[in-house]
């Protein structure tokens, strides 16, 4: 059969349903009107799944397991062009004129997005030179790009998010990797993407369109690139943890699935109406963004109740102009009434059977209330509130999630059970919260990114009160890359202005990042006055084999030589271990700053494998002891301490420069088996938010908790991609220390402290000073599975 080289007259549009929005009606039907002699599709989920499903069965694992909607509307795509060939679409892009001459003898024709859209800071961080758009695809059937596609797919689909996965940026890479390049046209922007996004035209100021090479334009109403959100992308298929308490008793937990009750509520089933109350004086700008987040959200039954005291009427002119029956505005004469006094003013306009405070100064993903009711209504419970908020500190450039409290601020309620409010200027919410978890039935749900508690410098709180969340957050985001696309990715759901987001990218602090990055390639930092003096602790046993490399690892460090200074305690070796360092140590002491060698037995033999429940504490009471007694004997006026395993096999060149740049007092790295693997150092971990309500004695045995991996933990393997992140606990593989904190008398605990010990018993010990630990779970350092039982005196293997 001869192949066909001729792109199809056919024009394919998907959607979620046949109910296609009226605003992108009109670009739609320009599609028809300069192509009146083409065939026309619109797919929809279901008719896309069953495509799949008929002529692609072997690729429905990935589809349907893909995390968000649009992941699955950008991957059908690809399979409908290799299947029928023809011309695909975004619905939000218009027709100009006829595409025929742009299309002829051509076999698979593309566009690039315009150039300004490489600068913006996701395309920049990958290395783009050109975005080619996937809105606008035009294939001739079977071309060989699409089964190359086909394969990138499954090799991209656990990418976090759709740009890689399956978008522009996924498309862009299968390009550059694609068989046959010659048979592909890639045209440049000004013929189908003339316009630049409007969040890319505040960035970079407006950007002039030619239209008369045009043949389309692209309207940016769902892209990687805008500044606002449009209509909200829904969760399906994800859950969320939660747990339920009756008056202080814990009763369940597990995971909340939103879909039975999106089904439910899509049917016409009936939804509680939930009163959402906002308080606010004089704050129109903020108040905007709250009202922007309300009238987004996803929760069938809704209204808005708004108090005002104030006497600038600009909030009230725009409720007004807005037009929408679900908002009530009520003016209240500027008599001076605490907030507590207005929240009960709130309550008593609400006509709903259920109520949510809705703050005027912070931000609401659009599934907010129908997660927190999906919960009250799914567990029979009265009240709803977050276990854990987002917090956003524009300022200071600082993004971070939150530590597990009742947050006052998330309460969703039934309004019967609801008490009143103090009459207080502040902190009126939280006697109410304590309240209701004192004499209600209450599920807390752990999904952060539903909340956004904006600091902004007008809050109810100053500054320290803010401040003292972001010390105890489970997650922080201020390294200034890292804040920028946290915030980008906000901006896709969220009001964030404009603004907010170029100061992110283009501020002074994202031009450091950019110079920090284009030096990394340097081969070694300032002179050692420039550095701290860091003293690298190592303890010692059997270590014959690793201590070459050991040693070898040590001298590839960048951070200046004459600034480090050694600490090497060898005991109860039968192998060559006293030999080699004796042997090492003129050299070593021509090197460093300074060298302490120490011997000490201890006494320490293992008749089976060290990972048995039973020697836990003898062994690792006998590791404290070793580095305690290591720190005792070579600490002299470091100001830093690192703790480093023998037998780690390879980390980063600036691996002290990038723990020092955490500027945490305790800080680690990820211990891990092979590069992007599993963790290897299990002793670092972050409790789950529920953890206090798990039965660990299950797991106490001689003194220490024991527990399976992931027993009410989680791993820095878990962690990857969230920058600098609070722990509960720390491992020595690699571990960073602040020398005051020892010398004031932080030590590894060698018997059980809080029912921990040694390297966790230090983390303990440490929060009880007033000290938090840190880990950066990106920073990799590589500790195999080694075959037999050495030296590795910081970690625990996994059982």
């Amino acid at each position: 059969m001869r192949t066909q080289r001729k792109i199809p007259t056919l024009i394919h549009q998907t959607w979620k349903d046949a109910d296609v929005p009226a605003h992108w009606s009109k670009w739609v039907d320009s599609w028809r009107l300069h192509h009146p002699g083409w065939a026309y599709r619109l797919w929809t989920d279901s008719d896309n799944r069953a495509f799949l499903q008929e002529h692609y069965p072997w690729f429905l694992p990935v589809y349907d397991g893909y995390a968000e909607p649009i992941m699955r509307a950008d991957a059908i795509r690809y399979f409908l062009l290799d299947h029928f060939g023809g011309l695909y679409v975004d619905l939000d892009f218009e027709c100009l004129r006829p595409v025929d001459g742009i299309l002829d003898g051509h076999e698979l024709v593309l566009g690039c997005e315009p150039q300004a859209h490489t600068q913006l800071l996701l395309a920049r961080q990958r290395g783009f030179s050109r975005i080619v758009g996937n809105a606008f695809i035009a294939s001739r059937p079977g071309h060989p790009f699409w089964a190359h596609v086909h394969r990138q797919l499954v090799g991209a689909h656990r990418m976090p998010g759709a740009l890689d996965a399956t978008g522009p940026f996924f498309l862009s890479r299968a390009i550059d990797s694609a068989p046959e390049p010659d048979s592909i046209t890639i045209l440049g922007p000004e013929v189908l993407y003339p316009e630049v996004s409007p969040y890319a035209a505040e960035l970079f100021g407006p950007q002039k369109a030619d239209y008369e090479r045009a043949h389309a334009v692209h309207h940016w109403s769902g892209s990687w690139t805008r500044d606002v959100p449009g209509t909200p992308r829904t969760s399906a298929g994800k859950r969320f943890p939660f747990w339920v308490s009756q008056e202080l008793q814990p009763l369940a937990d597990g995971l909340l699935n939103l879909d039975p009750h999106r089904r439910r509520w899509a049917s016409g089933a009936p939804a509680p109406t939930v009163s959402c109350l906002m308080v606010t004086k004089d704050r129109s700008s903020t108040a905007r963004r709250a009202i922007t987040c309300f009238r987004t959200q996803t929760y069938p039954g809704l209204e808005l109740v708004v108090v005002e005291d104030g006497t600038d009427d600009a909030l009230e002119r725009y409720i007004r102009e807005l037009g929408d029956p679900r908002i009530r505005h009520h003016r209240l004469p500027p008599e001076g009434r605490t907030l507590g006094e207005l929240r009960n003013e709130a309550v008593d306009r609400a006509t709903g059977p259920y109520v949510c405070q809705w703050d005027d100064d912070d931000l609401y993903d659009p599934e907010r209330v129908e997660t927190q009711m999906a919960a009250i209504l799914s567990l029979g419970a009265e009240a709803c509130f977050l276990a854990r908020e987002r917090l956003w500190w524009p300022a200071r450039h600082k993004l971070a999630i939150s530590c597990a409290r009742v947050w006052e601020g998330s309460m969703v309620c039934a309004k019967d059970r609801l008490p009143r409010y103090p009459a207080l200027r502040r902190g009126e919410d939280t006697p109410v919260a304590e309240e209701m978890v004192r004499t209600c039935r209450v599920v807390s749900v752990d999904a952060p990114e539903l909340y956004t508690y904006v600091c902004h410098g007008g809050n109810t709180f100053n500054e320290a009160h803010f401040a003292e969340h972001f010390d105890v957050a489970t997650e922080v985001w201020a390294e200034p890359g890292a804040y920028a696309e946290r915030l980008l990715a906000m901006a896709t759901r969220l009001p964030i202005g404009p603004e907010d987001i170029a100061h992110a990218e283009t501020g002074p602090a994202a031009r450091a990042s950019e110079r920090r990055a284009q030096t990394a390639l340097e081969p070694a930092p300032g002179p050692a006055s420039e550095r701290p003096p860091v003293l690298v602790l190592t303890p010692l046993k059997d270590a014959a084999a690793f201590l070459p490399g050991y040693l070898e690892h040590l001298r590839a460090l960048d951070y200046p030589h004459e600034a480090i200074s050694l600490g090497l305690l060898e005991g109860d070796s039968t192998d060559m271990t006293p030999d080699l360092l004796q042997e090492a140590l003129p050299g070593l002491e021509a090197e460093y700053r300074r060298v302490t060698l120490v011997h000490r037995d201890f006494g320490l033999q293992l008749a089976g494998p060290r990972w048995e429940p039973g020697v836990q504490r003898r062994r690792r009471s006998v590791l404290a002891k070793v580095r305690n007694h290591l720190l005792s004997r070579a600490l002299v006026d470091e100001e830093w301490v690192l703790w480093l395993d023998v037998d780690v096999t390879a980390y980063p060149a600036d691996l002290v420069q990038r723990l020092l740049g955490a500027r945490k007092d305790i800080v680690v790295p990820h211990c891990a088996t092979t590069t992007g693997g599993p963790t290897y150092d299990l002793n670092t971990f972050v409790l789950h938010p529920r953890a206090g309500t798990l039965n660990w004695s299950q797991w106490l045995r001689d003194g220490i908790l024991q527990p399976p991996r992931g027993f009410g933990r989680t791993y820095l393997d878990e962690l990857r991609g969230q920058g600098l992140v609070r722990v509960d606990s720390v491992g020595g593989t690699a571990l960073l220390v602040r020398a005051d904190l020892h010398r004031d008398g932080l030590i590894f605990p060698t018997f059980p402290y809080r029912q921990l010990i040694e390297t966790e018993g230090l983390a303990a010990m440490a929060r009880d000073m007033g000290t938090a630990c840190w880990a950066l779970p990106d920073l990799e350092v590589l500790h195999p599975h080694h075959a037999t039982d050495v030296a590795d005196l910081g970690a625990m293997a996994p059982s």
